[in-house]
């Protein structure tokens, strides 16, 4: 049965490649809209029947819904009087009470057990990520609030993707948890006075109230998890199967949102802003890796933290931009770095599965 899906699904997806192209030539891209939307969609399904290829459904998945958001702008911006950038909040917060839940107190204990590898990675998250983004700012002649956005992007903590990276990658996973953990725990701290430094030239930072945005985005969502899982751990099997997949399609909302939101300005400067931030993704990758060889890590550590430190939250990114009043023009970097860093981590993680630690 599931066989048939698929092949299905690889059929309509060319037929729908083909009459988006007819509709493009004859008509006018506008109208060719559904047939893109609809051609990624089958793809995402198509893909399946592709052992190698099934980790890239939910990015297509995400894909399709950019090009929905890129065609119907109106549709995602806000319904009646309510506009959807409400949601952004309540939804990272849910996100982050579910990453709260997949956590123990355990996973800082590796900062006992690993200390050298959890300060080299902090560090470097801290340290490369925020300066290529405020080089790439600098030179990339964007208007000052997008050019802010790829600084924010790289002042964020690493998220729950460089795990599930780091463990196909055949990486530290330990190492990699830990590194999530207390980032995003120094985040409320570190984040705000780096964004204070670096981006106070291109946007007004308030550091004290992004201090407390992240707590509430952040800290306090997180300790609830933290909490629920102490008291409730495996006694609540629904959440625990529900919540990775309410944060797939939360992240997937909220770049949605902002996409529609700065339709207009991604218009201008889409490639242009795809070049400099898959730029910024694998400078953090080929840093972070040479950093920690350069540190004296092992090769399986090194993977870790070229993971830990290419790949952002840009999700907390998105919510922060959020809060800043500009999701339109901040948001931009961290909604397009998020579906981009899972196509490249996937294919660096593929790459080193196949070539496994000695």
């Amino acid at each position: 049965m599931k066989n048939k899906i698929y092949s299905s699904a690889v059929f309509l997806t060319l037929a729908f490649f083909i009459l988006g192209l007819i509709f493009w030539y004859l008509m006018d891209l506008p109208s060719s809209g559904p047939f893109w939307v609809a051609f990624l969609i089958t793809l995402a399904i198509g893909i399946r029947s592709k052992e190698n290829l099934k980790g890239y459904t939910y990015t297509i998945l995400i894909f399709a819904a950019v090009t929905a958001a890129m065609f119907y702008p109106d549709n995602f911006v806000q319904i009646g009087d309510y506009k959807l950038s409400g949601l952004i909040v309540p939804l990272l917060q849910i996100i982050m009470f579910g990453m709260g839940t997949s956590m123990s107190l355990s996973d800082f204990k590796g900062v006992v057990k690993m200390p050298k590898g959890v300060l080299i990675g902090v560090l470097c998250q801290f340290s490369i990520m925020p300066l290529i983004g405020y080089t790439l700012a600098k030179t990339s002649g964007f208007p000052p609030e997008i050019a802010a956005g790829m600084i924010l992007i790289g002042c964020s903590p690493s998220g729950m993707a460089s795990n599930v990276m780091s463990y196909l990658a055949k990486a530290n996973l330990a190492l990699s948890i830990t590194i999530t953990a207390i980032t995003t725990m120094l985040a409320p701290f570190i984040t705000p006075v780096l964004m204070g430094f670096l981006a106070g030239e291109f946007v007004e930072v308030n550091v004290w109230k992004m201090m407390l945005d992240i707590v509430k985005i952040v800290i306090i969502p997180i300790g609830a998890g933290l909490i629920f899982n102490k008291f409730f751990s495996g006694k609540v099997k629904w959440l625990d199967d529900a919540m990775p997949l309410v944060s797939m399609i939360g992240i997937a909302f909220i770049i949605v949102i902002i996409t529609a939101a700065g339709r207009d300005s991604l218009l201008d400067i889409g490639l242009l802003l795809i070049f400099f931030v898959t730029l910024h993704n694998l400078a953090g990758y080929t840093l972070g890796y040479w950093a920690a060889k350069l540190l004296g890590m092992n090769e399986s550590d090194c993977r870790t933290i070229s993971l830990e430190v290419g790949m952002q939250n840009a999700g907390l990114a998105s919510g922060i931009a959020k809060e800043m009043a500009r999701i339109a023009t901040v948001g931009l970097a961290p909604a397009v770095f998020g579906p981009l860093m899972n196509i490249t981590g996937s294919v660096l993680a593929s790459y080193w599965h196949r070539k496994p630690v000695k």
